[in-house]
Order: C-alpha cells, then structure tokens, then sequence
C-alpha cells in the first residue's frame, strides 16, 4: 500500500490539528500543549491521533518522559509552523482592518476637490489613522466612476452625472455653475442656452470632452433647445481657462465653489443660468457591496468637510 505524501495530509489537516501537533512538538507533551490552549490532555492527544490513524503515518514516538517527533513529523513540523503562522497573521491584518490600524483605503476625488477644501482628506484621515495606508485617485469623475464600477478603486466623490448601472450613488451637495467672463457686459443678466452657443467658450477638461459631467450638462440643454455648443479653445485644468479668460481669450464655466476661491483672477465677472445649472457632488461605490471601515470613515471624512463648506 502507498504512502500517502505530506501535501495529501496537508489537505486534510484542520487549524485545531495543526496547533495541537505544534505545540505538542514544541513543548514535548499533550499535557503541556493542552495547558497552553486551553483545552483538555484527551482532547490533543485525539486530534494528533485522528490524523495518525486517518494517514497512515506517526508523527511522534511516545517516549517515558518526552514526545519525540517522527521522520514524518519533522518534515511536517516546519510546514505546519509557516501555515499556522500564515493564518495568524491573516487575521491580525483583519483585525487591524476593522479598528483602523492597518489596511490600506482605497479612495477617488473629482478633479476639482481642492476648490471644495477636500485637497485636506488625506492629512485629517491620516491623523486619525496613521497605521492604515492610502491610495488616493484624483481622476474626473468620468474616470472615478469607472474604477469604482470596476472594483479598482472603493468609492469615492464625483460630480452627477454619471454613467451609475453598477453603482450606488448618494448626493451630498449641490454647487451652482457660474458663467464667467473678464467683459461686464456679458454677465449682466443671467445667460442662456442660447447665448452659450453663441459665446466664444473656453472649456476645460478637454480630455474627457463631453463626457465631463458639467459639459454633458450644457450638452444635453443644447441638444434640447435644438442647438450646438462649440468650444474656441480647450484645455486641461480649470486654471488654465480661467487665465485664457483673464486674458480676453474667451468665457467660461465654473462651479461658486471655484469662483469664491482664493485662486479666482480678480477682473473676472460671474453670473448664473437663466435656468440655474448646478454640479451635484456625490459619493459613489459598486452596488450591493460593503464599504471596508476605512472606506466608511474617509466618505465620512469627505462629508463632513463638505457640509462645513456650505
């Protein structure tokens, strides 16, 4: 009859077999393993039995005064540590996971989050958690949303709307879109759809196009009066447009939050829609799913920095 192979006993070994067969050739007796894990001499000395009877094989030699292990035992032995030792830390991970201490969040911003005092999170959630690591990803909201959709990223801020099939998503603010121009005649009174398609635009997030949430906004508002909007010029960062627009280049959109920040050229005028356009900012994560504690707690954050904004 063939010997069954240690991987084939490995397979069929339980924790409680495992500790029990390690603290018993480490401390030579069921009594002391016993003692050390809390639990009855019989109840060791069955479990290290079940797995001798069960395999064919004996893992130690009963001696007078002390167990010693077997060839099999002490090929075993260096296995069964890496295994337990394996689970043990597992666990801790997991532990540290729940209560904040270790883990890593996983975590996406818009792209304008410092205009709404979210360029902060990550220094107030590291105060409060410095064993935890963070992956923090400031893409537009076109590009949150698809990570966290894919499960790359756990959830994160966006600006409404989005693509959501797969998504949960929970408004917590509402920003106005503000025209903007450096001429005082263009934002006398509140502009249309109409004077937008006329205007010499200058449009950020240039990448992204029209699937920007801002910019689909203004797209589907045109599409409905049945017209087009055709940008002048076209940029990346909502700074570089600001400063075209400064420059007499063109006009604009941008949230308040951007407008009433300390980085707005000054010589620029606002004004809003004739039918108000508000960017909605919201937290997204995949639908049915549970947001790790760390994940809770840097929406939590992000909300609450929000909410002290208004």
């Amino acid at each position: 009859m063939q010997q069954p192979s240690l991987s084939d006993i490995a397979t069929h070994l339980t924790l409680k077999q495992l500790r029990s067969f390690v603290a018993a050739a480490r401390l030579g007796s069921f009594t002391a393993a016993a003692q050390s894990m809390d639990v009855a001499q019989a109840s060791v000395s069955e479990l290290i039995r079940k797995v001798e009877d069960e395999e064919g094989v004996t893992l130690f030699v009963r001696g007078s005064r002390r167990l010693l292990l077997t060839s099999a035992g002490s090929t075993l032995l260096p296995f069964a540590e890496r295994a337990l030792a394996a689970v043990d830390e597992g666990a801790h991970a997991l532990r540290a996971l729940r209560s904040l201490q270790g883990g890593v969040v996983t975590f996406g911003l818009l792209r304008n989050a410092a205009f709404y005092v979210l360029s902060d999170l990550v220094q107030h959630f590291h105060r409060n958690h410095p064993g935890v690591r963070v992956r923090m990803v400031g893409l537009n909201s076109v590009e949150v949303a698809e990570e966290v959709a894919a499960g790359t990223i756990e959830a994160g801020l966006v600006v409404l709307p989005i693509e959501d099939t797969a998504l949960k998503v929970t408004p917590l603010l509402r920003d106005e879109v503000l025209y903007v121009s450096r001429d005082p005649d263009h934002v006398q009174r509140p502009v249309s759809i109409a004077d937008l398609a006329q205007a010499r635009l200058v449009l950020y997030d240039a990448h992204y196009n029209w699937r920007d949430p801002t910019r689909r906004q203004i797209a589907e508002r045109a599409q409905f009066a049945g017209m087009r909007i055709e940008p002048w010029v076209e940029v990346e960062h909502v700074e570089q447009a600001l400063d075209l627009v400064a420059h007499g280049v063109g006009d604009t959109v941008v949230s308040r939050a951007v407008a009433e920040s300390g980085s707005f050229p000054a010589g620029l005028h606002t004004t809003g829609f004739d039918e108000p356009m508000h960017d909605t900012i919201a937290l997204i994560q995949r639908q049915g799913s549970e947001l790790s504690p760390a994940a809770r707690e840097m929406a939590r954050l992000a909300h609450r920095m929000l909410t002290r904004r208004r």
